[in-house]
């Protein structure tokens, strides 16, 4: 299956198919110099399997994490390229999670002033979400994804056949990421959630990578850089990224912050619906931080200006409203998570 992100003179495709990552010479220009950026946490063997299709590889594996998603392993990247005489011509390739993605896309981004960058996601969070929409950063101290572009890949490929070997932990976090986008914009989608059985089924896996993908490109396709509707798919995500820049020790992982960020914005016959469900995922529904720092850290998140955030809200599944929020505003809706 093909998917068609279009975006004028940006647009790519996302190709979802079994296997695909054994035959990624057949859907990408590699050619050329690749910088192969993966991971300690991803198996060896799928960086390996991209270099066997590459005419010059150069495998870059960073530290696995998010203390690492930092401006000193950005930097070895760039020093990976510039010592190995890239040149604009050249290309980086992601293997891994959204962490992989976000700096292989960021330093694409940068080099030279840009080069083309493909994006092979190797988790649940990073099929269904990050590798699509051209979001790249990296974190500066404790504020996440706070320097960065926006940068679109020249395809994306996606072969479900890799997340077998992921932690049932892992699929769960990344799952949040589509219950998220379920709650805003499909009801049919969130009856997957309720009535299926996700993590052990993966037909139902497959079917959500897909139904989500088509929420992500339609949104992107409307609003590229953020400025409107693209705000919605940060539900969950103010008081997600407050509570996960104090867990930078992987304490919690992203989609685990934003099941519990989800919870307060959600109205009460809403909550009563998603709480067995971020249940049967194993994702958590509260967390012990002193919920004044978890402010502090959504105050200084790049999405607030003058003191105010906008905060994604529902009271009907499938739908979603957007509005200007305080810090007074947000204290009760943060207590209600942190313990």
């Amino acid at each position: 299956m093909t998917l068609h992100v279009n975006l004028g003179e940006k647009s790519y495709d996302i190709v979802i198919e079994r296997g695909s990552l054994k035959k990624a010479g057949e859907y990408l220009d590699l050619q050329r110099k690749v910088l192969i950026v993966t991971d300690s946490g991803v198996p060896e063997a799928y960086a390996e399997l991209l270099a066997a299709a590459c005419r010059e590889p150069v495998i870059c594996r960073i530290p696995q994490g998010e203390e690492n998603k930092n401006l000193a392993v950005y930097e070895t990247l760039l020093r990976a390229m510039l010592e190995h005489h890239f040149s604009r011509k050249d290309c980086v390739a992601a293997v891994g999670g959204g962490i992989c993605g976000d700096m292989a896309g960021f330093a694409a981004s940068c080099y030279m002033r840009g080069i083309d960058f493909y994006n092979i996601p190797t988790t649940v969070l990073s099929q269904v979400d990050s590798s699509v929409g051209g979001k790249t950063a990296v974190n500066l101290g404790e504020i996440k994804n706070v320097v960065g572009t926006f940068y679109q890949p020249k395809r994306v490929l996606i072969d479900v056949d890799v997340l077998k070997t992921l932690p049932v932990r892992h699929v769960s976090a990344g799952l949040a990421e589509a219950l998220k986008m379920s709650v805003t914009f499909d009801e049919e989608l969130f009856r997957i959630f309720e009535d299926g059985d996700p993590l052990h089924d993966p037909d139902h896996i497959e079917t959500i990578i897909e139904k989500a993908l088509r929420i992500k490109i339609a949104v992107v396709e409307q609003d590229e850089k953020e400025q409107g509707l693209r705000k919605a798919l940060n539900f969950g995500h103010t008081i997600g990224h407050g509570i996960e820049s104090l867990c930078l020790d992987g304490s919690l992982y992203h989609g685990e912050c934003v099941a519990i960020g989800m919870l307060p914005m959600c109205a009460d016959g809403i909550r009563q619906r998603l709480l067995p469900v971020l249940e049967k995922l194993h994702l958590p529904t509260s967390c012990r931080l002193d919920p004044e720092r978890v402010l502090d850290a959504m105050m200084h998140d790049k999405k607030a200006s003058e003191g105010q955030i906008t905060i994604i809200e529902t009271d009907r599944i499938g739908a979603f409203t957007m509005r200007r929020a305080d810090r007074e505003a947000l204290k009760p809706k943060v207590r209600m998570v942190t313990i």
